[in-house]
């Protein structure tokens, strides 16, 4: 009895079953496999079982063990007996550290007679310590799949070649400065990573592997390649991008069989054009055609500062004395040259949604991009930081420029900023001695001097008929002035005010850095309105304005100053500064047609649409489109969407929140936090895309018949810098509507898992994740969650512990179809952890990780329900432990 319990003891520990030693083999050791790297103490488990049933342990041909385990150096020493071993996974990672991030597994070097695993074809040692390449692996006569990513290896011994059976080599992640001339002798290698190292030079021999298919040399430091990879004539995959090539052989245009050549994010300023010929090969973010770009710092060093190019996931990337560049995967490009941090600095990003409650935004602004936040905040740089922020245009751009601003924690400021093309895109560039939060904004043009006593002039860039003049003696210190000019278009004149009659010139705004009034008139140039000139000219209707600088009150004060004409100008003087008007009108009450005149140059008119997915109606898109951006919008997006005309016109102002509500029986599918009582909030930037796809579902069963819902759009809270005139037209339930558009869930059709035959075109294997005391995911199951999982699937694909490569080739090869980029991301996961059994937990868990609880909590209903109908199971044959009785029984 005291085995017995010593036994259950154990038994519990393992995390396994509720029976005696026999059964403690049973799911360890499931006939010639043992998986014990998910458990705390896999080790312990092992020397234990090969103590007491040493004869099946020695009959095993797959093993994995975690080498986060503190017992991994006592069995090491026994690994060696198993002389019938095809397969070791020793990977660290199984543990994280405070911070959650994953260690590295202790492994450092390997027993010198594991070279007796003679039948050894698959060994994993990703994610330890080693240093150098354990030399009793070369004396692994049939090993086939070696992977050694997430060490430090610095070098490959020089008899690496020896390893005449390999097919499969995988070193990522290493410190590789240089490759073994050896490495050509590997004549039936098929597949080489050895992307994110450092090499610099690859061996001639490299080609020689004439049976390779797939070479990845990504991230490294490359700056030529040699010509002799044009001898590997099977090769079908070249990763070259993230280098530092400056050109690439002609010669690799010539192999038959290569369907993918990537060569991004390098130095290429001139390709071959029989490599630009080649329909599969991706040069995006090379200088092209560039000139040699003059960066601040000697032109020699910068050439040779390493380049990082951050994939998507990450959110971090090191910084060095020596300085580098940085490229995002949002295009965001920074240059640290060398010097610019004293110790390694590690900076971390990230972008995020621009709040009208914290980006402030002055009148006929409009913001251009997203918020960039970087961090440390605070820490001062020894040299100034270069950073590239791409944006998009604003729509009239002779009156608005380009500025980048930055959040100091208390207020905004502009930063000296010029607009330059880099990698094809439109960029602002700044420079900065200490990180915090950017955007790029655009602004009306703002023109500036300096005043001296001596008086000067102004003139503005937009319109050169706008001119200020100073006179001498104006002041006595010499102050700044800015002058910001807004031109309005007659039609749009005529659509506000419907008066051809009337017009106006452009909107003069006047400031400086002084409180105090200047001593003498300074004198102001303005052109008359559009048609009006010296020859046809009405003083009577010619009415100067006088407006506040938040442009809530208008004043006439043309009886207040003197206007002079000439045959197209007219000029006044004054003492203080702010909005001046000038309106050629036979109106009396023009303050008010002003001030209305002044709020619609605000206001954007705009159109909602609302799509739905055409192979997955229950998918919506809903956007506000500006109405000069809705064509083109729904041009581009009526291969894969369907749905209602879009709303009629409505009116909103740069930073206003609104909302979308479906009704009629439709309601959201999830758990969003932007999803407030059933209402998704939105905030309008007239450049940006104020775009959001959801899921929607109904509690109505529509197996009989569709449904027929709607979504519509409300207004949310006033914003605060509007007018106060729209302030108060904005008060009451029914001023807050803005547009309904009717959207239809389909009667359901028979699911995939409900028919006999291929899933969907699709055709996996069959699938048992999980075990039978967990529940099991099936094939049907894991279709049911890719329904649901949408444009997440990447997020969820790296926190399931999907590669960036293989997230990057799943997009690639299912580029135009979304359904399949999802499913073939669950099925590479699921077929690469089908012996796995926490897989299911992992995959909960990632899902979480992913601000995907909704589809996390299906998944543990599913198990739930296969932990009951096991326990129903088990009780029914009468298997079930209820009490010490049936202890005893056992005993």
């Amino acid at each position: 009895m005291e085995k017995m319990v010593e036994l259950l003891s154990l038994w519990d520990k393992c995390g396994e079953g509720t029976s005696g030693a026999p059964a403690l083999a049973g799911p360890c050791l499931a006939g010639n496999r043992l998986n014990l790297d998910v458990y705390p103490d896999g080790c312990c488990h092992f020397l234990w079982l090969l103590k007491e049933q040493r004869e099946e342990v020695l009959q095993v041909e797959f093993l994995r063990l975690s080498s986060n385990d503190c017992l991994i150096g006592t069995t090491l020493d026994s690994l060696p007996h198993l002389g019938h071993l095809k397969s070791l996974v020793l990977k660290g990672g199984h543990a994280r550290d405070k911070f959650g991030c994953h260690q590295r597994g202790s492994l450092t070097s390997l027993p010198q007679d594991f070279g007796n695993l003679k039948c050894l074809t698959h060994l994993d040692l990703s994610f330890n310590r080693l240093s150098t390449l354990p030399s009793c692996i070369v004396h692994l006569p049939n090993l086939r799949v070696l992977l050694v990513s997430y060490n430090s290896l610095v070098a490959l011994p020089e008899d690496f070649g020896c390893l005449s059976k390999l097919t499969f080599f995988s070193a990522m992640k290493n410190q590789l400065t240089d490759l073994p001339q050896s490495i050509g002798e590997l004549s039936m290698l098929q597949n080489l990573d050895l992307s994110e190292n450092l090499l610099q030079l690859l061996p001639e021999e490299i080609g020689n592997l004439h049976n390779c298919k797939e070479l990845v040399l990504s991230g490294n430091c490359l700056s030529s390649i040699p010509d002799s990879l044009a001898n590997l004539k099977s090769l079908r995959e070249l990763r070259l991008h993230s280098n530092f090539l400056v050109t690439v052989p002609a010669s690799l245009a010539s192999l038959p069989n290569l369907s993918r050549l990537a060569l991004q994010n390098n130095c290429l300023r001139d390709v071959p054009a029989e490599i630009q010929a080649l329909p599969f090969v991706d040069l995006h973010g090379n200088p092209l055609g560039e000139a040699e770009p003059s960066l601040q710092a000697d032109e020699s060093s910068a050439r040779r500062l390493r380049r990082l190019s951050c994939r998507l996931g990450k959110n971090s990337f090191p910084v060095t004395s020596e300085g580098c560049e940085v490229v995002l995967p949002c295009d965001i490009h920074f240059f640290f040259p060398p010097g610019a941090v004293s110790d390694p600095l590690l900076i971390s990003f990230r972008l995020l949604e621009p709040d009208p409650q914290w980006v402030k935004l002055k009148h006929h602004d409009v913001l251009l991009s997203r918020v960039l936040e970087l961090q440390p905040h605070g820490v001062k740089f020894q040299q100034e930081v270069q950073i590239w922020m791409p944006f998009v245009p604003p729509q009239i751009r002779h009156q608005h420029e380009v500025v980048v601003r930055t959040f100091s924690g208390q207020s905004w400021s502009d930063l000296r900023t010029r607009v330059e093309w880099k990698r094809g895109l439109m960029t602002a560039h700044c420079s900065v001695l200490h990180f915090s939060w950017f955007l790029v904004v655009g602004q009306l043009v703002q023109d500036e001097c300096k005043v001296p006593a001596e008086g000067t002039l102004l003139f503005s860039s937009v319109d050169p008929n706008i001119k200020v003049i100073f006179p001498p003696g104006v002041t006595k210190e010499p102050r700044s002035v800015k002058m910001q000019v807004l031109q309005i278009p007659a039609k749009a004149m005529n659509e506000i005010i419907a008066d051809a009659e009337c017009k106006a010139s452009p909107l003069i705004c006047l400031s400086q850095d002084s409180l105090v009034d200047f001593l003498n008139p300074v004198t102001i140039q303005l052109p008359l309105p559009p048609g009006v000139t010296g020859l046809n000219l009405d003083q009577l209707k010619l009415r100067l304005l006088h407006g506040d600088l938040e442009g809530q009150t208008w004043d006439d004060i043309t009886s207040q100053v003197v206007l002079k004409f000439t045959h197209i100008y007219v000029m006044f003087e004054v003492t203080h500064f702010s909005w001046y008007w000038l309106w050629y009108t036979t109106k009396t009450y023009i303050e008010g047609i002003a001030k209305k005149v002044y709020e619609r140059l605000r206001l954007y008119q705009v159109n909602f649409i609302a799509l739905q997915r055409k192979k997955d109606p229950e998918q919506v898109l809903l956007q506000c489109v500006p109405k000069h951006k809705v064509d083109p919008v729904l041009q581009r997006l009526k291969k894969r969407y369907q749905g209602p005309e879009p709303s009629d016109m409505v009116e909103m102002f740069e930073g206003e929140q609104f909302f979308a509500t479906f009704e009629g029986g439709i309601s959201i599918s999830m758990d969003r936090p932007d999803c407030v009582d059933g209402r998704l909030s939105f905030i309008f930037y007239s450049h940006l895309k104020n775009m959001k796809e959801v899921y929607v579902t109904s509690p109505v069963d529509r197996k009989g018949q569709a449904v027929k819902g709607q979504v519509s759009f409300y207004r949310g809270a006033v914003p605060e810098n509007i007018p106060e005139d729209a302030s108060r037209r904005r008060k009451g339930a029914h001023s807050l509507w803005l547009a309904t558009l009717p959207i239809k869930l389909p009667q359901l059709k028979p699911r995939c898992d409900e028919n006999p035959g291929p899933l969907c075109g699709f055709s996996f294997p069959p699938l048992n994740l999980g075990n039978a005391e967990t529940g099991y995911l099936t094939q049907a199951n894991l279709l049911s969650i890719a329904r649901r999982v949408g444009s997440d699937w990447q997020t969820i694909g790296f926190n399931l512990g999907l590669t960036y490569q293989q997230i990057e080739r799943i997009g690639h090869n299912n580029r135009d179809d979304l359904d399949k980029q999802i499913l073939g991301m669950l099925f590479s996961w699921a077929q690469q952890n089908s012996e796995d059994p926490d897989c299911v937990r992992k995959l909960i868990t990632a899902l979480k990780k992913s601000d995907r609880q909704d589809i996390a909590d299906e998944v543990e209903t599913i198990i739930d329900l296969g932990r009951q109908k096991y326990s129903e199971s088990i009780r029914r044959v009468g298997l079930e432990p209820e009490s010490s009785t049936e202890d005893s029984a056992i005993a």
